[in-house]
């Protein structure tokens, strides 16, 4: 199943359009390793196309829920602008629209530089690696991003509780899952698969607990 899946994965990127910006995004986060992810969304698809250097649970193939974004013909650039790892990293982003011989959107490049490292700082260095403040094209691209939802709901779940994700036991687990599960994160189509990543449990496991949940809903 592993082979297969990576054989999938092999296919995929071979066939991308957006082949010829995977070694940017690559070269990106080689330079910047280990505190740069690049991510190359196809808007075709509405997938993950390439991922280099991640530090989120985010792989090729994932759903991007771009579908319903649209881009101005003058917009190339988005942010920079901050988001929160599941693990509650801070990270400043910044997007590129990846065009088509026609001007046509067909890609995002992400950027994403985890600058918790800086954090015991940033009030001095606030000019620097402070995130400008969000425009309204980078609110409202990713206002639907339910992968950032719940990243910023189990970083702040785990800091209630004292703790991090890593060490959560199986009743830790269950726990955060409920309290997610409350809270309507497993809304996003793929939300389990991805929250499983991040626990760093089967999907099995995870589609099991959900089907308890439910029952005693």
């Amino acid at each position: 199943m592993r082979k297969l899946a990576e054989k999938d994965t092999a296919n995929l990127v071979a066939a991308s359009p957006l082949r010829p910006h995977f070694a940017v995004a690559r070269g990106i986060a080689a330079l910047f390793t280990p505190f740069v992810e690049v991510a190359v969304h196809d808007l075709v698809s509405d997938s993950v196309a390439c991922v280099a250097n991640p530090f989120s649970p985010r792989k090729i193939g994932d759903p991007s829920d771009l579908r319903d974004s649209r881009f101005a013909d003058d917009v190339d650039v988005l942010g920079p602008y901050e988001k929160v790892n599941y693990d509650g990293r801070l990270i400043k982003s910044i997007s590129i629209v990846l065009r088509d011989e026609c001007l046509k959107p067909i890609g995002l490049m992400c950027i994403n530089a985890d600058v918790t490292e800086f954090d015991a700082v940033r009030r001095v260095l606030h000019g620097f690696l402070g995130a400008a403040e969000s425009t309204d094209a980078a609110i409202a691209l990713f206002k639907d991003d339910w992968h950032e939802r719940i990243n910023r709901f189990i970083a702040a779940w785990t800091a209630e509780q004292a703790t991090t994700v890593d060490r959560l036991d199986r009743a830790g687990r269950r726990a955060l899952i409920g309290a997610l599960f409350a809270s309507g994160g497993f809304e996003g189509k793929r939300a389990p698969e991805y929250v499983a990543a991040i626990l760093g449990v089967s999907r099995a496991t995870m589609y099991g607990e959900l089907a308890r949940l439910r029952g005693a809903a």
